[in-house]
């Protein structure tokens, strides 16, 4: 983990992998977000083949681009198979994944990141040896209809008690809404819909990395 931990997190679902302008986005994406962009292969009802292959469309942009020099690292969610054979530069575990020693052994240049709802899921992750958090929902989303949104108050908090460990914020995540976010002492953001679906993905992805930089 020589490099630094990228600030925006683009997070797919199964939508997403299934779309046919996937490699159109992310090479918008890619270029706008450099270095500070990584993308996470993520969907749970894909099959073991389709994550694979999702991983391994979005693994070409670790390699540096040409036209800038940087590279986007490729994230994998949960199925740390898929993140072995791609191969990724990190990992991003659930409630029912393996724990962070158990992923550390598998591969220990991984980031190995945790997504936690709360304070208490938040220590927890910490004391396990998480390399960062994914925390949310900050606001409400369509991805986690039922959960209620932490607001940008308890956010703050969380944060706050984390210390140096970095905080990706996650849920509802809208461009609007960044500057907010980023005022909550944040490390990153994590989003869906405000990567994937934006009329001009490079252009969201280019004021995001500003506003987080």
């Amino acid at each position: 983990m020589s490099a630094a931990l990228p600030r925006l997190h683009a997070i797919t679902d199964e939508r997403i992998a299934r779309r046919s302008d996937l490699d159109d986005i992310a090479r918008d994406l890619a270029n706008a977000g450099g270095s500070e962009l990584a993308f996470h292969a993520r969907g749970r009802q894909l099959s073991g083949r389709e994550h694979y292959d999702l991983a391994v469309r979005l693994s070409v942009y670790q390699t540096p681009s040409p036209r800038s020099g940087q590279a986007v690292r490729l994230f994998v969610n949960d199925r740390l198979d898929v993140a072995l054979a791609v191969p990724a530069s990190g990992v991003q575990l659930g409630r029912g994944s393996l724990s962070v020693s158990a992923a550390r052994a598998l591969n220990p240049r991984w980031w190995i990141g945790k997504s936690v709802h709360d304070l208490a899921e938040a220590e927890a992750a910490r004391t396990e040896g998480a390399d960062y958090l994914v925390v949310g929902p900050v606001y409400a989303t369509a991805s986690h209809p039922g959960r209620r949104p932490l607001g940008l108050k308890r956010l703050q908090a969380i944060v706050a008690a984390m210390g140096d460990l970095p905080v990706i914020a996650i849920g509802g995540i809208t461009g609007d809404r960044v500057p907010a976010i980023r005022k909550a002492g944040v490390y990153g953001i994590a989003a869906i819909r405000a990567f994937w679906d934006d009329a001009e993905p490079a252009e969201a992805a280019r004021r995001m990395r500003e506003w987080m930089s």
